[in-house]
């Protein structure tokens, strides 16, 4: 599999397919009051950079970053296409992110993610990866079905693992 990471293509019709279906997935997994997840427009926004993963012509998955100001940015958006999970592309994914907030300077990088076990592959990669579990952030407040995780972004020894 031959990875090209692109900026934007919120327009492109697979891009669209993609995150309709992730947030339908979050929608059936989280309940009301409880999704933090971007919806098209909010993914548009200055605050916030959106990319895709392909290989060749197929959306294998996506990402994002927003800027919390202060050098702190949140991981929004990331989700590999089902039919690609458990094959490296979210470590991959999670790989770039985190390499563009320490090319924009940004010294934390966090995230919110869900409770259940459905959640737990993401919560083992970014447990995995250096993020530690830390109390809400920005704008999140407590929540029962929320995770929010946290990695200092200084040391840039610091590597993702496979």
């Amino acid at each position: 599999m031959r990875l090209e990471v692109r900026r934007g293509g919120l327009e492109e019709p697979e891009t669209i397919a993609l995150l309709t279906a992730h947030l339908d997935e979050m929608k059936r997994l989280s309940p009301p009051g409880s999704l933090h997840a971007l919806d098209m427009n909010e993914l548009t926004a200055p605050a916030v950079e959106f990319w895709t993963v392909w290989d060749e012509t197929e959306l294998l998955g996506c990402g994002a970053l927003k800027s919390l100001g202060d050098q702190q940015c949140e991981i929004k958006s990331m989700h590999t296409a089902k039919g690609h999970r458990g094959k490296g592309v979210g470590v991959e994914i999670l790989r770039f992110l985190i390499d563009e907030a320490r090319r924009h300077e940004f010294t934390r990088i966090s995230l919110e993610t869900g409770s259940v076990g459905a959640y737990a592959p993401a919560r083992a990669l970014y447990s995995k990866s250096g993020f530690v579990v830390c109390g809400p952030f920005a704008d999140y407040r407590h929540d029962p079905h929320s995770i929010y995780m946290t990695l200092e972004l200084g040391d840039p020894s610091i590597s993702i693992a496979d």
